[in-house]
């Protein structure tokens, strides 16, 4: 794909802490330590396009099906804007912990301005354990496989792909075109404690379905199964994920 990129103005952000690992706002609740953090990633960008949409394969970063091949638009960029609140706390023995998300765009291009549907509310979890044999976390987070290409990924505060959108929540960026997007999945993990810079982690995750123009639908027919192993040592880290499915075409 040949893009060209005329203008990116950006980014004005507000970064209180992107993910739960990365303090924010530190708030003591009786027995629970509240941390409210988050960011505001806000791009306006010019994008000029060399391909079609048809030659494209229909991806982000394409001319739209009437040939115009100009786009502009303020929006977010990979990573949308972020509030989340996380509540900890250590109790019987336990370390315990909540956390909430919600994932508000930055700009809209309904012609009243706001449609109704601008909000993404990625993260439902509580996790509970101990540094001596680990960890559970249930509810909804980013799935295990193919997770920490995305976390890693050096462009994850830029404008992404096809930055000149507007009215989306995020824009892709490489995902689907570089790699696997983990998904949002309910699911119940396990993961070990760290055994000098290695560990591992594997859960069952909503056995979710889709649909498209191709098929009626596709049923998994079971939980899913993921996990990744993981060695952190001085000059960086390296991982491994797998993931096991098991689904049917819902037309046949």
């Amino acid at each position: 794909m040949n893009k060209k990129i005329s203008a990116a103005v950006a980014s004005a952000a507000l970064v209180l802490g992107a993910t739960t690992a990365n303090a924010g706002i530190i708030i003591p609740a009786g027995e629970w330590t509240v941390d409210i953090n988050g960011n505001v990633n806000v791009y306006a960008s010019v994008a000029n396009y060399d391909d079609s949409a048809a030659a494209s394969g229909g991806l982000s970063g394409a001319q739209d099906t009437t040939g115009e091949d100009k786009n502009q638009g303020i929006g977010t960029g990979l990573l949308p804007a972020w509030l989340g609140v996380t509540a900890t706390t250590r109790q019987n023995d336990l370390d315990v912990s909540w956390t909430i998300s919600m994932q508000p765009n930055v700009s809209e291009n309904n012609v009243m301005g706001d449609s109704g549907d601008i909000v993404a509310w990625r993260q439902a979890f509580l996790t509970f354990g101990d540094a001596s044999w680990g960890s559970v976390k249930m509810g909804k987070d980013l799935g295990i496989f193919a997770a920490n290409a995305i976390l890693n990924d050096m462009t994850l505060l830029g404008v992404g792909n096809g930055g000149g959108a507007s009215g989306g929540n995020f824009t892709n960026g490489h995902i689907g075109t570089g790699y696997l997007y983990p998904a949002w999945k309910g699911q119940v993990t396990y993961t070990t404690p760290n055994f000098n810079g290695f560990t591992a982690k594997v859960g069952i995750t909503n056995p979710n379905q889709h649909a498209d123009a191709s098929v009626q639908a596709v049923y998994q027919d079971r939980f899913g199964i993921e996990g990744q192993l993981e060695y952190a040592f001085t000059a960086g880290k390296a991982w491994t994920s797998f993931a096991s499915y098991d689904h049917s075409n819902g037309s046949q």
